[in-house]
């Protein structure tokens, strides 16, 4: 019998939309969709597998894949009709420069309205054999993207937010929960409150629990400037297990920021670079890893995984980025070897 891999494999969440589900879209087309995504997977051999999201995708902001409008367009206090003081001012808002409408006003309490997360994860959940990975956009992200015209600050509509995005995660059944932060890393300086309202939603999950960050991912170009050395208080103080962080496409001098990671917060390294068409291979994916361990210490590295999600490639691509994401690890650990024998 083979042993379990010390190194798990995962996606990021995203996968494309097939081209048959955007041309006849239905209830039923996007949970035999969904039931596709989750057989690529498995069938490649990733370890937590996840939906693929494509039941949040808004054809109207692409750039953003859904990940916003699907969270915070069903709840109460969030309107979705704007006045045109109101556009000029968020067009002004430093760092939307990527979207050029904001997904709704808070000018009222934030509560969970009619957003249903536990329905969503249990229809994908009972599709999935392997380990299941359900995905939600962060506290921090959803209120940055918001007009503000409720909360004192943004950390309390950031806060307001976080309550009712836990009232939801409570109440899901997924093997393992994370958190997609896609706005921090450009705005560094906001990790404490950040942190706060992450783990004010983690703390209610009682599985396991991530999060992912990344400079964005707007149609294979980053979003954000910066690095990641400004943001290990940020994932040293996180109530998670592991982190799923966007490595392949940073310097590779950058990895040795994550040697001061707390030991008990496991490192998930990105090893697939979404923003390239080129499919990697199982050797460069070994190699990453070996690499990785050099720098961060052997035994470091809890996942391997792509940089962010699939959304904007083609599926070929996608599909054949994650058979290299399994074929590499297990290169990595001997694994061909062992089934071999």
């Amino acid at each position: 019998m083979t042993a379990a891999p010390r190194i798990k494999t995962t996606v990021v969440g995203s996968y494309p939309v097939p081209d048959w589900l955007a041309a006849t879209p239905s209830e039923q087309a996007v949970v035999d969709a969904t039931r596709v995504v989750l057989h690529t997977q498995e069938q490649a051999g990733i370890d937590v597998v996840c939906d693929g999201e494509l039941y949040r995708f808004d054809v109207n902001h692409p750039e953003t894949n859904g990940m916003i409008e699907y969270f915070v367009r069903p709840m109460n206090g969030i309107r979705t009709r704007m006045t045109f003081d109101e556009l000029v001012a968020y067009r002004a808002q430093r760092g939307m420069g990527f979207r050029s409408r904001p997904p709704g006003v808070a000018d009222g309490p934030i509560e969970s309205g009619a957003l249903d997360l536990p329905h969503a994860c249990a229809r994908a959940h009972a599709l999935a054999t392997h380990p299941f990975k359900f995905t939600v956009t962060g506290p921090h992200m959803l209120a940055k993207t918001l007009v503000n015209r409720h909360y004192a600050s943004t950390t309390a509509l950031a806060d307001a937010i976080a309550g009712a995005l836990a009232e939801q995660v409570r109440h899901i059944d997924a093997d393992v929960l994370q958190l997609d932060e896609a706005n921090l890393p450009g705005h560094p300086d906001e990790w404490e409150w950040a942190a706060a309202a992450a783990n004010r939603v983690l703390d209610a999950f009682p599985r396991t629990r991530a999060v992912h960050l990344c400079f964005g991912n707007y149609g294979g170009q980053s979003i954000q400037k910066g690095s990641w050395a400004k943001l290990i208080g940020y994932l040293n103080s996180l109530h998670v297990d592991h982190v799923v962080m966007e490595c392949a496409h940073r310097p590779a001098e950058e990895l040795a920021v994550f040697r001061d990671l707390k030991p008990e917060v496991g490192m998930g390294l990105g090893v697939v670079d979404i923003k390239r068409t080129e499919i990697e291979t199982a050797e460069s994916i070994a190699r990453a890893i070996e690499s990785a361990e050099r720098v961060i210490g052997a035994g470091r590295i809890t996942y391997i995984h792509p940089d962010c999600g699939f959304w904007m490639l083609k599926r070929p691509i996608a599909d054949g980025k994650i058979r290299a994401l399994a074929k590499g690890r297990d290169l990595f650990e001997g694994r061909g070897a062992q089934r071999a024998a």
